[in-house]
């Protein structure tokens, strides 16, 4: 017994989780910094910082410290905000809707979104006025209200057969949106303005500098404390709307608020990068794998897992090819394809 007692007292403290998840927050942008084509040493990201925040005066390369504080931190800080943002918000419309395909990209709502922020970048409807970010989200919420009166007119619910029809509806609306995204490049936008537009749509982080950091953190902190001040009711829409209704949530109120949230963060993002596919979808699917299904964990989780999946995907996306940064969509689909196939094979063996 005192054996026992002896190696329990031996063995370290074990630190807190969210000690860990504050480290993990900190830790990524200054990892995402330092790799590269050309890999930067953490210590030289770190001296960067502290000369730009604090005026430390350390002695670093100017070439060094202008790639790090001009570009890379601002390009991990908005993948991270990007990935945490996206994640919640494919976490929520899976709760909401109980379908474990549910994600802002399948449903169209990137789409949408996508297509506000061309309507007011190229065709210069509503610019001066309307921001890109606020077109952005008139056309999210109108794609979601489209998919959603879709999938109700095909009888979608909360059946297998149900949640088929919601992902034909959002496949559906996404084309559309796509489709009118593309007749407004084309009727407006010149040569050199549509090839930009065409990156950007694939997912882009090329052009983002500091002045994005404060609208992309605060989109993804806004559908996180929308989802976090919910917790319980998302844990009670886990077993249906009559089920929510019963235990007092009040159902089209919580709809309302997490929807507008997650609409407005997936397009406040989207017009800063453009449409990025799958994070939405996978993420939760791994956080939930990693923490169980109780949304006070698996809201945070999600968002730190999102974060650290983005900001690892940019990273690929600039270190893939040489010389060439790819748009950071197409890694999020190399690994999200698969996923998809493995949860859409996986939801069709469910009973």
């Amino acid at each position: 017994m005192s054996a026992q007692v002896d190696v329990a007292a031996a063995r370290p403290p074990r630190l807190p989780g969210w000690l860990w998840a504050a480290a993990l927050v900190v830790a990524a942008p200054l990892i995402g910094a330092a790799l590269g084509e050309t890999p930067i040493p953490l210590d030289t990201v770190w001296r960067s910082l502290a000369n730009q925040i604090w005026g430390a005066g350390y002695p670093v390369d100017p070439i060094d410290q202008g790639i790090v504080w001009s570009y890379r931190l601002p390009r991990a800080l908005v993948a991270g905000a990007c990935g945490a943002g996206l994640a919640i918000a494919g976490l929520v419309l899976q709760t909401l809707l109980r379908n474990a395909l549910a994600d802002p990209y399948l449903l169209g709502i990137s789409a949408g979104a996508s297509t506000g922020a061309v309507l007011v970048a190229v065709a210069g409807l509503g610019a001066a006025v309307l921001p890109m970010s606020a077109g952005a989200l008139l056309g999210a919420l109108a794609a979601f209200a489209l998919v959603a009166g879709l999938s109700r007119l095909a009888g979608g619910g909360p059946t297998a057969r149900g949640a088929a029809q919601i992902v034909l509806a959002g496949i559906a609306g996404s084309q559309l949106f796509n489709a009118l995204t593309s007749f407004i490049i084309a009727r407006s936008a010149s040569a050199e303005q549509a090839r930009g537009i065409m990156f950007w749509l694939l997912g882009n982080l090329s052009g983002v500098r500091w002045d994005d950091v404060g609208l992309a953190v605060a989109a993804a902190a806004t559908a996180l404390g929308a989802a976090m001040w919910h917790v319980r009711s998302l844990d009670a829409f886990t077993f249906g709307t009559e089920s929510a209704a019963s235990l007092g949530v009040p159902v089209r109120r919580v709809q309302g608020v997490l929807i507008l949230a997650t609409a407005a963060a997936t397009a406040v993002l989207v017009s800063i990068t453009g449409a990025i596919g799958f994070v939405g979808l996978v993420v939760p699917h791994a956080a939930r794998l990693l923490v169980g299904s109780g949304h006070a964990r698996l809201v945070p989780a999600s968002a730190l897992i999102g974060m650290v999946f983005l900001i690892a995907a940019d990273v690929i996306a600039r270190m893939l090819v040489p010389g060439q940064t790819l748009p950071i969509g197409v890694v999020t689909a190399l690994v999200g394809a698969p996923a998809f196939a493995i949860i859409l094979i996986r939801a069709r063996r469910m009973p």
